[in-house]
């Protein structure tokens, strides 16, 4: 690749800007993560959809980002697409069960997840943006 291109620091910067969004929308709204879990549980249709994004999304992830033990946000992003691959075989597999479990939890920590997440993608998208400098 060249040296123009810094993969770890567009998919940090993206996935930090994205998880900032969902917690944004999701601290406007409290429970919508909830009845977003809901439609997908009950709909054969989003499951496929939603596993199949998140292991295309997963695995671009993965693939893009080396393995540099130097490099400590590099590895968090390729553990990090590792990890939406494997859940995206899990919805595709048990998706009844692991729906069930994720309502529970997002019901139990209605504005816990969102902070968590908002807190994750600061993070995220800063470590990103600090590459492009």
């Amino acid at each position: 690749m060249s040296d123009t291109f810094d993969p770890v620091a567009w998919s940090a910067t993206l996935m930090g800007a994205f998880a900032i969004a969902v917690a944004i929308g999701a601290l406007r709204q409290p429970g919508i993560w909830g009845k977003m879990v809901d439609e997908i549980e009950h709909s054969p249709a989003l499951q496929l959809l939603c596993g199949f994004a998140e292991l295309f999304i997963g695995a671009a992830i993965y693939l893009l980002n080396p393995w540099d033990p130097a490099d400590l946000l590099s590895m968090v992003m390729k553990a990090m697409g590792g990890l939406m691959m494997v859940e995206a075989l899990v919805v595709m597999a048990i998706s009844d069960l692991y729906f069930q479990a994720w309502l529970k939890n997002l019901v139990a920590m209605q504005r816990g997840w969102p902070l968590v997440t908002l807190l994750v993608g600061l993070v995220l998208l800063g470590a990103g943006t600090m590459r492009f400098t």
